[in-house]
């Protein structure tokens, strides 16, 4: 007992580091909270600043894993289950692949290359007319190209962290209303989570220390994703749209932009 308090005791992180990190994911899970999406994008840069990139990377994954217990029994009834466990399966097969094929392909250019794919999916949905098409009621919502694009946001994680974009282009095409998209990609983001936790477990990167420091921050996550929750029940429907709009273009650029300086670096 007395070896597992010195463990604990020499795993514990700084006070000044959990300040920052409680700091971070505030500012991070209100994003979160508000559009069901977004969080590594706000919280990984911020978290980087006084982290091992790769430590960020693993910290925000473990808290989502943590904090998707809580999601499932709040925003479940909700959540859109075939068409997140048709994208969870995909992601079960694209996440290995793509964490493989990080050893032939060039990070950095793939990097450019989603940002890419990002932004063919954002122009998709601006173009003039193309509006989603809502399900009539009393129709359960389609769940065609769930997996394949589920496969696709599996190797977007596996090849750069980046899951989000392929499953948000496909729930905001699909004319679903804001609380079923932001309550199904909340679940969904909860999936790859678990999925790739293991992996950075085995990697050595999601080690006892980062378990504690996302331990210690959870209540951070959860307040702030509770205050993003009350934004978007006096959010509208169009400006739900448009702060999810605003979100991809954003992870577009930050993709575009670190895969340009590790270019200009290598």
């Amino acid at each position: 007992m007395e070896a597992l308090s010195t463990l604990l005791a020499e795993q514990a992180p700084q006070a000044g580091t959990l300040v920052l990190a409680c700091l971070s994911v505030a500012v991070a899970g209100v994003l979160r909270g508000l559009t069901g999406f977004g969080f590594a994008l706000a919280a990984v840069p911020l978290l980087s600043m006084f982290l091992v990139p790769a430590q960020a990377v693993a910290l925000v994954i473990c808290m989502q894993a943590l904090v998707g217990f809580r999601d499932v029994v709040q925003v479940g009834r909700l959540v859109e289950w075939p068409a997140v466990g048709r994208l969870s399966l995909g992601a079960i097969v694209g996440t290995p692949v793509g964490v493989a094929l990080l050893a032939w392909l060039d990070p950095a250019a793939m990097r450019l290359a989603i940002a890419a794919l990002v932004g063919i999916g954002l122009a998709m949905l601006l173009r003039p007319g193309r509006a989603p098409v809502p399900t009539p009621e009393g129709e359960a919502p389609s769940s065609r190209g769930a997996l394949p694009t589920g496969v696709l946001s599996g190797l977007f994680g596996g090849l750069a962290a980046m899951a989000g974009p392929p499953a948000i282009v496909w729930f905001m095409r699909g004319g679903r209303p804001p609380a079923v998209m932001r309550a199904s990609l909340m679940v969904f983001f909860f999936a790859t989570s678990i999925i790739a936790a293991p992996m950075l477990v085995w990697s050595g990167v999601l080690d006892l220390r980062v378990l504690i420091l996302g331990l210690c921050a959870l209540p951070a996550l959860v307040l702030s994703t509770s205050a993003g929750a009350r934004l978007f029940a006096r959010t509208s429907d169009a400006g739900y749209r448009r702060v999810a709009l605003g979100v991809l273009a954003a992870m577009a650029a930050a993709s575009a932009l670190r895969g340009a300086l590790d270019l200009l670096g290598g």
